[in-house]
Formats: C-alpha cells, sequence, structure tokens
C-alpha cells in the first residue's frame, strides 16, 4: 500500500463488498430478521396496487358506501403491514450498519497495530487514520441503509414486473423493451462514479495526512514560522480534494437525473398506450391503476437504485481500502510453532556476524558482519558517531526487524524462533525521545506492567525520582498529561518513562540517552536508581554523552555499522582513536565551559 491513490488497484466491480460477510456472520439472525421484514414490506407493498384495483373495479362499481368502506380498510391494513414492517427492517438494518462498522473498525485497529517498522516507512500515519474514519463511515451509509435500499428496489421492480406481467402483459413487454434503453446508459455512468469515488478518498487521505504530520509538528512549525506554508500546502491539498469531489457529485447528479428521466420516459410511454387500451376496451380502469402504481414503483424503485448504486460503488471503494488493511501481514511474525523462553530470561545476548540494511534504504549496511556477544548481567554501553549502528543494534534486538544474514539469540535461541511478543515481554526500552499517551500519570507508568498496585506505582515512581513532582500536580498521579505528555516537561516526561521500565522489572535494559533531558540534580537520582535497578540485568546503553557510561563493565565503540574497539574507558582513551577523539572534544570542552 502507497501514499498515492493512483498506485492502488482500483475497484472494479462489487467483490469487495464480499469482505463484509465475516463481520456480517455474527449477525445471521438479526440479518434474517431483517430479511425477514424485508420479504413482508416488500409483499405489503405490492398488494396496495391490487387493493386500490379492486376498490376502483368493484367498491366503485358496486356505489354502495359499505363495500367502499371495506375496501378501503383492507387497504389501510395493507398500509399498515408496510409501514410496520419497514420500520422494524430500517431499526434492525441501521443496528447491523453501526455494529458491523464498529467491528471493522476494531479489527482494523488491531491489524494496524501489530505490523512492524517497515509497513509505516511506507504509509502515513493520516492515510490509516483516514480509512478508520472517513472509509468506515462510508461502508456505515452502506451496511447500514444503502445495502437495504439497494434490496428493497430490487425486490420491488422484481416484485412489480412481476405482478405488472400478471396485469397486462402487451404493456409488460412494451416496458420490458424499454428498460435496457435505460439501465445500460446507468451501469456505463456508473463505474465513472466509482473510479471518482475512490478518487476522491484518496484526496481526502491526502489532506488528513498532511494535517495530522504538521499537527503533530506543531512546534518546529512555528519556531520556523511555516504556518503560511503549510496553510497554502494544506490549501492546495483541500482544493484537490474539493475538486474531485465536485466532478464525482456532478457525475453522480447526471446519473440520478439521467436515470429518473430514462424510467419515467419509459414509464409515460407504456401508460399511454395502456390509456388507449382501456378506450379500446382491453382492460378495465382498476387494471390500468393497478399497472400505474406497478410501473410507478418500478420507476420510483429504478430511480432509488440508480441514486443508491453510487454510494454501494463508494463503499466498494471504501471497503477495498479497509480490507487492504484488513489483509496486511507483518513482515514480524510469531514462526508456526515458537521457541518458548522461560518466564525471566538470564540474558544472554548474542549477535553473531549480523549484517543488515533498512528496506528505505538497500544500498547502505546499518550493520556489517556485526558481532557482540553479552553476559548476563552485563552493563554494555554503545557509543561512536551518528549512524553507526547502535540503535539499529536495539531495533534487531526488540525484533522490529529481521537481520538479512546472521542471527541473534537470547539465552541461546534465535529470534526469528520466537514470538515477538514474548520476546519483548523480556526487555523494557527507555526511548531518547520519550513517548507518553494522553493519560493520567498512573495510566502511563502502568503500561509498564498494566495490572500493577497503585503502591507498585508509586514505587516505581520514586525509584525514577518522578514521585515528588507527580504528587505536585493539581490531581496527583491521577493527573491527565494531555497529548504526548505535553503539560510535564522533557525530563519530567523522561523519569515517567523510566518509572514505566522499572515497573516492567524485566531481565534486560535498552536505555537510549536515558538521562539525556534531565537537569544535574535530577540526573543524578535517576543514575543512582538505574545503577540500582540495572543490578542483575543485562543491561544495553546507547550513550553519546560519554559521562554516563564510565562505569559501564564494557564500552562498544560503533562506526559505519562495526565495531571498531572493546574495551573499559581507561583502556580505550589509550587503544581506539575515535574513542580518544569523542573523549577529548566532550571532556575538554566541558572543563573549559
Amino acid at each position: 500500500m502507497a501514499d498515492e491513490g493512483a498506485d492502488r488497484p482500483k475497484a472494479k466491480s462489487l467483490m469487495p463488498l464480499a469482505a463484509l460477510v465475516p463481520f456480517l456472520r455474527p449477525y445471521r439472525a438479526r440479518v434474517l430478521l431483517a430479511l425477514f421484514a424485508l420479504l413482508v414490506a416488500a409483499a405489503a407493498m405490492l398488494a396496495l396496487p391490487v387493493a386500490l384495483r379492486q376498490l376502483i373495479d368493484h367498491g366503485l362499481a358496486a356505489n354502495s358506501a359499505a363495500t367502499i368502506n371495506q375496501y378501503f380498510i383492507g387497504f389501510l391494513g395493507a398500509a399498515v403491514l408496510f409501514g410496520g414492517f419497514a420500520a422494524l427492517r430500517f431499526y434492525h438494518v441501521t443496528w447491523i450498519g453501526e455494529r458491523v462498522v464498529a467491528d471493522i473498525r476494531s479489527a482494523v485497529y488491531r491489524r494496524v497495530i501489530r505490523m512492524d517498522p517497515m509497513f509505516f516507512e511506507v504509509t502515513r500515519t493520516g492515510e490509516v487514520l483516514s480509512r478508520l474514519t472517513t472509509d468506515t463511515t462510508l461502508v456505515q451509509s452502506i451496511a447500514g441503509s444503502s445495502l437495504s435500499i439497494a434490496l428493497r428496489s430490487t425486490l420491488g421492480i422484481a416484485g412489480a414486473l412481476v405482478m405488472l406481467a400478471l396485469t397486462s402483459p402487451k404493456l409488460t413487454g412494451a416496458l420490458a423493451v424499454a428498460l435496457p434503453l435505460v439501465i445500460v446508459p446507468l451501469i456505463v455512468v456508473g463505474r465513472t462514479v466509482r473510479a471518482l469515488s475512490r478518487a476522491s478518498q484518496d484526496r481526502i487521505a491526502d489532506s488528513s495526512g498532511l494535517a495530522g504530520e504538521t499537527l503533530n509538528a506543531i512546534q518546529t512549525v512555528q519556531a520556523y514560522t511555516l504556518e503560511e506554508l503549510q496553510s497554502g500546502r494544506f490549501d492546495l491539498a483541500v482544493e484537490a480534494s474539493f475538486t474531485t469531489g465536485v466532478r464525482r457529485t456532478r457525475v453522480r447528479a447526471l446519473l440520478t437525473a439521467l436515470g429518473t428521466t430514462l424510467v419515467f420516459g419509459a414509464i409515460t410511454l407504456v401508460l399511454w398506450l395502456g390509456a388507449h387500451e382501456v378506450l379500446a376496451g382491453h382492460m378495465s380502469g382498476g387494471q390500468l391503476g393497478q399497472f400505474l402504481l406497478y410501473a410507478v414503483y418500478v420507476g420510483g424503485s429504478s430511480a432509488a437504485l440508480s441514486e443508491t448504486w453510487g454510494e454501494i460503488q463508494r463503499g466498494a471503494g471504501a471497503m477495498e481500502r479497509l480490507a487492504e488493511l484488513l489483509v496486511a501481514r507483518p513482515a514480524i511474525a510469531a514462526p508456526a510453532h515458537p521457541a518458548r523462553l522461560p518466564p525471566r530470561a538470564s540474558g544472554h545476548i548474542c549477535f553473531q556476524q549480523v549484517t543488515f540494511r533498512y528496506p528505505s534504504r538497500p544500498d547502505t549496511a546499518a550493520l556489517a558482519d556485526y558481532s557482540l556477544e553479552i553476559a548476563p548481567g552485563e552493563t554494555v554501553a554503545l557509543v561512536g558517531p551518528s549512524g553507526g549502528g547502535k540503535s539499529t543494534a536495539f531495533q534487531l534486538l526488540l525484533r522490529f526487524y529481521d537481520p538479512a544474514t546472521g542471527r541473534i539469540t537470547l539465552d541461546g535461541l534465535d529470534l526469528a524462533s520466537l514470538a515477538p511478543a514474548d520476546l519483548r515481554r523480556q526487555i523494557a526500552l527507555v526511548p531518547q525521545d520519550t513517548v507518553l499517551f494522553g493519560a493520567s500519570a498512573r495510566e502511563n507508568i502502568s503500561y509498564g506492567r498494566p495490572g500493577a498496585s497503585d503502591a507498585e506505582i508509586a514505587a516505581a515512581a520514586e525509584a525514577a525520582a518522578a514521585d515528588g513532582f507527580l504528587r505536585a500536580l493539581p490531581e496527583g498521579y491521577d493527573t491527565f498529561l494531555g497529548e504526548r505528555g505535553l503539560r510535564l516537561s522533557g525530563g519530567q516526561r523522561q523519569r515517567l518513562a523510566i518509572a514505566r521500565a522499572i515497573l516492567k522489572d524485566p531481565p534486560v535494559l535498552l536505555l537510549d540517552e536515558a538521562t539525556s533531558s534531565l537537569d544535574a540534580e535530577s540526573e543524578r537520582l535517576v543514575q543512582e536508581a538505574l545503577e540500582r535497578l540495572m543490578r542483575g540485568r543485562t543491561t544495553l546503553i546507547i550513550a553519546h554523552r560519554l559521562a554516563t557510561v564510565l562505569t559501564a563493565d564494557r564500552i562498544i565503540v560503533m562506526d559505519h555499522g562495526r565495531i571498531v574497539g572493546s574495551g573499559t574507558h581507561a583502556e580505550l582513551i589509550a587503544s581506539n582513536a575515535l574513542y580518544a577523539n569523542l573523549a577529548a572534544l566532550q571532556f575538554n570542552t566541558a572543563k573549559t565551559g
């Protein structure tokens, strides 16, 4: 699935709507009840013209008020039956539409949230959100009303045509000749509507993606005074969406006008013939009235069907886009029979001649012939210039990607043989760019171990030097932190991320500049907490500030995806030119500063 709608396959039929069947299956009883109500309502509707014919030919001809009353009561009974079952159909069909779309949204979200990073390298978040909102709204319209209207109209047309044939075969034959002249143009124009509907949804997704991208980086946009530039870009995206929408609406309007004109033109012609049949004495006035009502049913149902057809085609395009997400499979998945780690791994990690290239940069090796063994409980620091492969080692260890060659093991088990969820339960990551959710502080910490008690959450916060500022918040631990935790400072957000890792209590810790956003006092407190936490655990630390890793058991120097040095701080100062240069730059700067 690419970013641009032009790269996606276009819906050539209504087959994408077949993807709704698994979502309808759990509610088959309600679907059958809705169909039953639809059939009864259709039968009652088709009975109305017969009642009218009897009223005209027998009730009025009898010149008896009692007879007329009797026929009117029958006519009213058919109308009441039609209205009651039509309402029943409407309720159940609407319920089914709401329920099915809720299930689709949940299924799409469950699928997307399990996709690997490669998926998000080529798919914008705004595109996914557009499918979760706009496309599901279209599908709701289809599942909740349009399909029902289409079925009702189809039944109405079929039933009315049968009754027309029984009423007057001659006039029905004339109508049958006229119908192909009506249907063929509608199908041709309908295909154009479907293509434009898909294009319209793509343009909406483009504008949603652009808006999401800029709003997520609003401070950068404002800091560089890019408001006008981004507004202009968004205006262009919205204008493209509007232009495509207007084209779609114009063609749909043409479809509606064409359908209505052709259908009622054909009916007018046939009724003209019918009037002459009455004059010739070949049919009664009641038969003509009955034929007239059935013809109106055919015309009204055909017009409704042509109007709904465009909506169904839009829904088919929307369901096709949703189905792309529903059938997407992550490149990183659990094997059919995954190996089992113990409840708590020892933390023995081994990279064995690993080579890896990011899919978006296939010509550059992020890691090349990379071998590293880390003993259980050892603290290893990864240092070196940016782009050296430090973060890549973390990504591979979390199995966000699989290496092209070589293998990585945990306690002797190849990571590729493990279920990703089982592996990641053994690891806690504290990233440099802290991620907090739009929830309370308590909830954000508890993501480390859902179900943890309030006392355990408070203990983790205290260990991360976060308890003090959290209790000072207006509602303490239950204070809502805002989207991405924007109500907190960078240092406070990082301490919450550390508290989350402490609460998880894993055998393996991955610390990516875990104290980079802290002031001196907070860094001292958190460093002490981390040192206590790291005891007995395997810990990998990415550090640009060498002062934070001087006490590591081993320091690994990386450059261009390779290990170019290994040892303690003192050993590397004496033996590794790259490390010595980095140390000289940092510590000399610190002294002169």
